[in-house]
């Protein structure tokens, strides 16, 4: 059945600077935090979109010459560098589809006739195929190689020693992920949810040399452990892991020769992620508190506790040089991100203690107006709902809102920039970002409080927000506007359908649709994340999996729908997108579509600028 098409406009804004201003916040060059070899620091791989898509470039510091690494018509994200600097290796997928295979090429590029093969051969007598799936990590090693991949029938992992043919070293049909390989690489971490609840797994360490377990932790029902780094260090077997024992993310050392875990305390009230500076003596801490995140130095030996004078902002990510250097990436609602460089001694640095590392060539995006924050009480009396608030300069009255919400649901939003956001601001809109029960960094409780019940818990949350910015005269109640994208696709469908009274229009992208399809289609890592948060599949829990499923309440939708989506999409498929978009048709009911040849999303910038055109041309027709 052919579906009306989005309208979009060729600009926006009648003023030619505003104009401009709003797709300069989409196409101006960026790049991400650029990891480096191990062995060979001066040569790094980052992503950019300078090229008008996201691809790969490699860094040669030695020199400053920078080289564009991929050029693929539907971008590339995935990428990493081997220990010695010689190899770039990145994930190859299809039209954006997930599923594909990791490749690699010299540092220094392939003959012009020549094309990244792919980096792991094929057990012998499998297929070259065999080894194809939906990424489940990747551990890159001095000799050896671990490298996840997952597919319908379960993960496999995979070790390859010496660039020889891969073998088998993990299967299991429920969900699982490479961790970290130890320096020697005689220890491969593994994350798994054996168990049956891939929202909370446990940890396997194995020895490479047969395969065999040489640790295990479990921390329990409704508890998960993430592996995340052995020291680079001869003979150190202590592995970093994430913890949530006393209800929020937190930090252990586990020396697996041992068996020794040691929980370590840290006087922050947020949450916690980590990794090892180079001589394993401390710790580099992303502490996330409140929609902001800071870096902090742990020193192991004495417990001290440093708190690193990083420029303003929230950081992003985070990794320590051999010298010292504390390399991250940071930005605000208001400025545009930038990468990095803390020195840990300025007298040594002559450019100064703390500076811009790495910046892609052109102008800086504009900048925005910042975020205000507020507190609503939640209708689940486990706290307050935090709430990001922008509005336009000089604005006062109730205006048309856009009420936010963030995908994941295990995610959060946070003050960083997004040009999406500004663009809403420009156009007049306060922006309302809800980060509802289901969101991360807010602790265990908060986030594991929609299972059972998802959708219908965040909702709640999301209509005390909409009722608190009535209330304060931010929002005009006959204007507001759901929209999101992913999970908060899900969420602005399913609110069409249940709040109808609150909202002027949906704006729905790659989202879940008609959730029973969605589970038959998608790829089976989610679908052994819904078994965990639905607390069952679709055959065991059906009624449960109907009430969260938007297309249940299609006749109660009353507002007109605009929904984007990707054809080659394996998280919120196309079949179950088509099934709602055909049971509104059935009903004469006013709605739009936007279909992109990519995945869950495009690496495109053009893409992005066409997304956001459509999105406020509709919203403003919806709420003048």
């Amino acid at each position: 059945m052919s579906h009306p098409a989005a309208h979009v406009p060729e600009t926006l804004f009648d003023d030619p600077v505003q104009e401009r201003r709003w797709r300069a916040r989409f196409a101006a060059p960026r790049v991400s935090l650029p990891e480096w070899a191990l062995d060979a620091p001066d040569r790094c791989v980052y992503r950019s979109n300078a090229s008008g898509t996201w691809e790969i470039y490699a860094w040669d510091r030695a020199t400053d010459t920078h080289r564009q690494v991929t050029d693929r018509p539907d971008g590339t994200y995935a990428a990493t560098i081997s220990p010695d600097g010689e190899r770039i290796w990145w994930f190859a997928d299809h039209s954006g589809d997930e599923f594909g295979h990791w490749v690699n090429e010299p540092f220094g590029g392939l003959p012009p006739d020549e094309a990244a093969r792919p980096a792991i051969d094929a057990p012998a007598g499998e297929k070259p195929e065999a080894l194809d799936g939906y990424s489940a990590g990747l551990a890159l090693g001095r000799g050896r190689v671990a490298l996840g991949s997952a597919t319908d029938d379960g993960t496999s992992i995979w070790l390859s020693t010496d660039g020889a043919p891969a073998a088998l070293i993990y299967r299991h049909t429920e969900d699982a992920g490479v961790g970290a390989l130890s320096h020697d690489e005689s220890l491969l971490a593994i994350m798994h949810s054996e168990h049956g609840d891939s929202r909370h797994p446990s940890i396997r360490v194995l020895s490479t040399s047969d395969g065999s377990t040489v640790g295990e932790l479990h921390d329990g029902e409704g508890r998960g452990l993430m592996p995340m780094a052995f020291p680079e260090v001869d003979g150190d077997t202590r592995l970093l892991v994430g913890h949530e024992r006393r209800g929020r993310d937190e930090l252990l050392i586990w020396d697996v020769a041992t068996g020794e875990q040691t929980e370590l305390h840290l006087d922050l009230p947020g949450e916690l992620s980590a990794d090892f500076y180079p001589d394993g003596s401390a710790l580099l801490v992303i502490h996330t508190h409140a929609a902001r995140c800071t870096l902090h130095r742990y020193d192991l030996a004495t417990g001290a506790l440093e708190t690193l004078a990083t420029a303003p902002g929230c950081v992003g990510g985070a990794g320590v040089r051999p010298d010292g250097t504390v390399e991250y990436s940071l930005s605000s609602a208001a400025t545009a991100p930038s990468v990095r460089a803390l020195h840990p001694d300025p007298a040594q640095d002559p450019n100064g203690q703390d500076r811009v590392l790495l910046a892609a060539p052109g102008e800086r995006a504009p900048d925005s107006v910042p975020v205000v924050d507020a507190w609503v009480p939640s209708p689940g009396g486990t706290g307050d709902v935090h709430a990001l608030v922008s509005v336009p300069e000089d604005a006062s009255g109730p205006l048309p809102a856009v009420f936010a919400l963030h995908g994941g649901p295990h995610a959060a939003d946070e003050d960083r920039f997004s040009a999406a956001r500004a663009t809403w601001v420009d156009a007049g809109f306060a922006v309302i970002e809800v980060n509802y029960r289901g969101s991360t960094g807010y602790g265990t409780a908060w986030r594991d409080a929609i299972e059972g019940r998802p959708g219908h818990t965040e909702l709640e949350d999301v209509a005390a927000v909409h009722d608190w910015a009535v209330a304060e005269g931010i929002a005009d109640p006959a204007r507001c506007i759901v929209e999101g994208w992913s999970w908060g696709g899900y969420l602005t469908l399913l609110a069409l359908g249940i709040q109808p009274q609150r909202w002027a229009a949906g704006i729905a992208g790659v989202p879940v649709a008609d959730y029973l399809a969605a589970y038959e289609d998608e790829m089976e890592q989610l679908r052994s994340f819904d078994r965990a948060l639905f607390g069952g599949s679709p055959a065991e829990l059906p009624e449960l999996y109907r009430a969260a499923s938007p297309i249940t309440y299609i006749d109660q939708v009353s507002a007109p729908v605009l929904l984007l989506a990707g054809e080659n999409d394996p998280r919120c498929p196309i079949r179950q997108v088509d099934n709602y978009l055909d049971a509104l048709a059935a009903r004469n009911h006013p709605f739009q579509v936007l279909r992109f040849d990519a995945g869950h999303g495009s690496l495109v910038v053009e893409d992005a600028v066409r997304h956001q055109a459509a999105e406020v041309h509709f919203a403003r027709h919806h709420t003048s």
